[in-house]
This record gives structure tokens, sequence and C-alpha cells, in this order.
């Protein structure tokens, strides 16, 4: 990583590029795998880790391997907070578009998170709100997060929850959803089909390169939200995804 950069603090900068290297591996490494990567001589890669041990923002494991710490937890928390914030603009842009609701969630661990909604002004709609968690297989906007996924990974995440039915129609056979997240990736969208709450359909699209996994939806009345109106809102929808994407990006520039 270099260092070149006004006011850049070399150390700082190569203590994010470990963490972030131990996140690409999945949370867990070995100083000779951050050293191959980084390019970085071992008793660099040895004093930096050894510092953010201290601080609790990386732990070593009984194996002597390093993961990721406990401290992180509060920033992601923070950073997803923010995220939300950021998003409720272009939410409200949707509302006004669309005249339904508008959520922004995250994946985190095996479930979708909500962090940011814009409500429709309609007496009758969703009443998901922000903090709420749902199981991603029978949301929306967890079946466009998960199409994201490699199929081992999704195949890991379903055997885990369970792919409990919340409605009826909720998918709950792993070969069966597998085969609609590549009718997603085709596509380009997510449809949730009275699948999470009957009476409510939700189109949902990820945000491109978001910092964290994330996804934006439009939900409302299955009455309201008719095949024509899809086709008239998941243009809207993917032109928000796409121009949240380029504001995240300019944040972190």
């Amino acid at each position: 990583m270099s260092s070149d950069r006004a006011g850049g603090v070399q150390s700082i900068e190569r203590a994010f590029d470990l963490l972030e290297r131990m996140a690409d591996a999945g949370g867990e490494i070995g100083l000779s795998e951050l050293s191959a990567g980084s390019g970085l001589p071992l008793p660099t890669i040895h004093r930096l880790v050894r510092t953010l041990v201290d601080c609790g923002y990386v732990r070593q494991q009984p194996n002597r391997r390093y993961a990721l710490g406990p401290r992180l937890i509060r920033l992601g928390e923070g950073a997803s907070r923010l995220l939300g914030t950021w998003a409720r603009p272009y939410l409200a842009e949707l509302v006004e578009a669309t005249g339904e609701t508008a959520n922004m969630a995250l994946l985190d661990g095996d479930e979708v998170v909500y962090v940011a909604q814009a409500p429709s002004r309609h007496s009758m709609r969703m009443f998901t709100e922000v903090g709420r968690r749902v199981l991603p297989h029978s949301a929306g906007v967890g079946k466009a997060l998960l199409a994201q996924l490699p199929p081992t990974e999704v195949r890991s995440l379903l055997a885990r929850t369970g792919m409990p039915a919340a409605t009826v129609k909720t998918i709950t056979d792993p070969d069966a959803f597998l085969t609609e997240l590549d009718r997603i990736r085709t596509l380009g969208y997510a449809i949730d089909d009275n699948e999470q709450e009957v009476g409510v359909r939700c189109l949902a699209v990820t945000v491109p390169d978001s910092p964290t996994a994330a996804a934006i939806s439009v939900s409302g009345p299955a009455g309201r939200l008719t095949d024509t109106a899809t086709e008239k809102i998941v243009p809207v929808l993917q032109d928000t995804a796409r121009r949240l994407s380029a504001a995240l990006t300019a944040q972190g520039t």
C-alpha cells in the first residue's frame, strides 16, 4: 500500500490493510499468509498485529492464528447506522417516484437487518421497521444479497438457518431456492411475493460496490405492486442503487 498520499500515516494504512486481508480470508489468518499477501516483512507484520491485539481489534486464536477482534463489532454497528443515514435521501426519492415504502438492509451474519426506511404515504403499507432482523431466504432484500454469494456459501447458510416458512409461499427447499437465485441473477432484481408477509410484495436490488453487502427495496401491498407496476419500478430501483453506490464511493475517497 502506498504511503505517498499527502498527510498519510504509513503504519495506519498498513494496519487497516491487514484488517481487510483478515476479513477477506474469512476472519482468520496466519502471520506468514499476511506477510506473503501484503509484501511486508514478518517482523513488521508481527509488530502491527500485536498492536491491533493490544487494542482489541485483533485476537490470537489457540492455534496461534489471528482473527478479527470484538472491538470491531462496535465500529461495524456504527458504520451500519451511518450507511443507513447516507441512504435515507435516496430512499425518500424512491418513495416519491413509486409511492411505496423503501428500505435498505444489510446481511449481518446469517440474518438480514433493516438499517434505513422511508415510509409510503399510503395508509396501507409494509410495516417493517429499522432494526428488524429476518432470515434472508424469505425476504426480497435477503434473496438479492444471497444471489451475490457462491452456491456453496448459500447452502451452508441455509443449513444453519433451517429455512423456516414465514408464509405458505416461502421457499423452503434449498435446491428450489438456488434455482430462484439463478433467476434473480438473470433478471437483475429479486421478488418477494407474499413470502415474508401475506399480502405484501417486495422488489429488491443490491447496491453495487457497497462497502458492506447492502440491498434496497420497494415494498407494498400485492394489489398495488402488480407485474405492470414492477416493470416501471425496477428500472427506478436499479438507477437509485447505482446513484447510491456512486455516493458511497465518493464518501470513501
